[in-house]
């Protein structure tokens, strides 16, 4: 069984328990098993509690029965003024429309990208990527982004264990967007552009993502046109509202 990783605690159990199985299901959907190893809780206890959170929708499950972070947290975080995140949910959905996959918004915080917008596909196979998740920047096309318009001095612990090289990164600052195929999770391929600040700082990446039998082996050269098309777009949306956050 997994050790509980180093957190701040409430000396409150249950709250600290529950904030553990979020925290945990913030990386990515976990079966129960999955959610026991990672939180280091009792299968009785971490079972109790991820269905008490389901009742209050602060948890959900996905199409395979995995726990995911529920559409509460996503109302809640809403309920922030956040212009960011407001100048693209109508751009996500856009993406969405035009290549028919989910599509998602990405900040940086510190060695991870966090998603803090989507619009998912409505039927069929899709990669359900919550609001609030928490996923690695050492792999995926989102990562890729975020890595290229960094400072390096910031990323290299990052980048000595990351699943693409420096030279990789040069290239996709060169052409624009990155794309990545079972680069972060097998049998998933996803694209991603860069949306900057009035300065040209990186504000976000910008992504789509699905299965590689649907978006192929070279998705960027499909996708990449939309991606970087819906880059502007939000970025035409900010320049509306007011300064660009940072």
């Amino acid at each position: 069984m997994g050790q509980p990783s180093a957190r701040a605690t409430s000396r409150i159990g249950v709250v600290d328990k529950s904030v553990a199985i979020l925290a945990s299901l913030a990386q990515r959907p976990r079966a129960l098993t999955e959610l026991v190893e990672a939180t280091a809780l009792p299968r009785a206890t971490a079972h109790r509690l991820a269905v008490a959170l389901e009742v209050h929708r602060l948890v959900g499950r996905d199409g395979d029965g995995r726990f995911v972070l529920g559409p509460r947290v996503a109302e809640l975080a809403a309920a922030l003024p956040d212009p960011l995140v407001a100048a693209a949910i109508p751009v996500l959905a856009w993406v969405r429309d035009e290549c028919a996959e989910s599509a998602q918004l990405y900040r940086r915080d510190g060695a991870e990208r966090v998603c803090v917008a989507v619009a998912e596909r409505a039927h069929g196979l899709r990669t359900t990527v919550p609001v609030g998740s928490r996923l690695p920047l050492t792999a995926g096309s989102g990562a890729q982004v975020i890595c290229a318009w960094s400072d390096r001095d910031s990323l290299a612990d990052v980048l000595a264990g990351a699943a693409f090289t420096e030279r990789m990164l040069a290239e996709v600052r060169r052409r624009g967007w990155a794309q990545s195929v079972g680069q972060r999770e097998a049998g998933v391929a996803s694209v991603s552009a860069p949306v900057f600040d009035d300065d040209g700082g990186l504000l976000a990446a910008i992504s789509i993502s699905g299965p590689i039998e649907r978006l192929g082996r070279s998705p960027g050269t499909r996708f990449a046109p939309v991606l970087t098309a819906a880059a502007r777009r939000v970025v035409t949306a900010l320049s509306h509202a007011g300064p660009s956050p940072r």
